[in-house]
């Protein structure tokens, strides 16, 4: 089956992920050719260079080491903490040569990871965030990977624009984008018009991507502005619009936040037939310049 190039990836359920060549050719069993990276410790050399030739042999690339840690929390001995673990998440990143390590810009909601919390939107939140990539990327120094920050409905960046004044602010080479739109869905406009908001992103964004998540998105009727998450082809979310974006920039696609390997599979099973009865858009990969604004209509949301 074709699958015209789509890089898809995802967690795996093996016993045990001591052995990265097992790991590896689990991958490959799967239909996978993408992968997170196995868990591992920046120090310990031996299991990286394991991990980075068995993932290279089985031809499966690693799309992303996680380093999810609450950058502002306003606990500072615990910032503190959290912002040395993304360090060494960004180093292991490099050493193993995944696409980009990435994580949230975090929450001054000090008991959660990357909650809602009003001063998420300010100007404040966002000069940090700048400061933190900054030194995460200059105490590393990366020549293989790239660090990242995956966009919140609540929390800078936002969306794509917001996103793009990050880029600038941080001005560094290493600083990419990871790209998870259905996290930046935060209003009926975006939901009803996902394929278009997906599709803007990329416009904007495209040169800087360098992975992205895949899941569904459902709009539940109970009264309230309220979106669960669902398995890739049980919502609302564009997937044909979305895959012919990460094909055309050749980027890797994770599935992610599901429940065991038999809702994997229904989710490998409906993005990879999906991408195979694409019409491929043309290769966009890393020269996919970003856009002056345009009119998306209802594809926009004011917050």
């Amino acid at each position: 089956m074709t699958t015209n190039g789509l890089l898809l990836g995802a967690e795996t359920f093996l016993d045990s992920d001591d052995d990265p060549a097992a790991l590896a050719q689990e991958h490959v069993r799967l239909g996978y050719t993408a992968a997170l990276c196995p868990p591992s410790e920046s120090g310990d050399a031996e299991r990286i260079r394991a991990i980075r030739l068995a993932f290279q042999e089985a031809g499966v690339i690693i799309a992303e080491v996680g380093a999810w840690r609450n950058l502002m929390t306003p606990d500072e001995t615990q910032r503190r903490k959290n912002l040395q673990y993304v360090i060494e998440q960004m180093a292991m990143a490099d050493e193993v040569g995944a696409r980009c390590c990435v994580n949230v810009a975090g929450s001054c909601d000090g008991a959660s990871r990357s909650g809602p919390h009003p001063d998420n939107l300010s100007q404040e939140f966002f000069d940090a965030t700048v400061e933190n990539c900054r030194r995460i990327i200059d105490t590393v120094r990366p020549v293989r990977s790239f660090f990242a920050i995956e966009m919140k409905g609540w929390s800078l960046p936002d969306g794509p624009d917001s996103y793009l004044d990050l880029i600038r602010a941080v001005d560094r080479g290493a600083f990419a984008v990871h790209l998870d739109p259905i996290n930046a869905i935060n209003c009926p406009s975006r939901y009803y018009h996902n394929g278009a908001f997906i599709e803007e992103c990329f416009r904007k964004l495209g040169r800087w991507i360098r992975s992205c998540h895949a899941k569904d998105l459902v709009w539940v009727n109970d009264g309230a502005l309220h979106f669960e998450e669902a398995i890739p082809g049980r919502g609302g979310i564009d997937f044909r619009r979305y895959l012919q974006q990460v094909v055309a920039a050749g980027v890797p696609l994770i599935i992610e936040h599901l429940d065991g390997p038999i809702e994997y599979a229904e989710a490998w099973q409906f993005l990879t037939s999906l991408a195979g009865e694409l019409r491929p858009l043309p290769p966009s990969g890393t020269d996919c310049a970003p856009i002056s604004e345009t009119d998306l209509g209802g594809a926009r949301c004011g917050i």
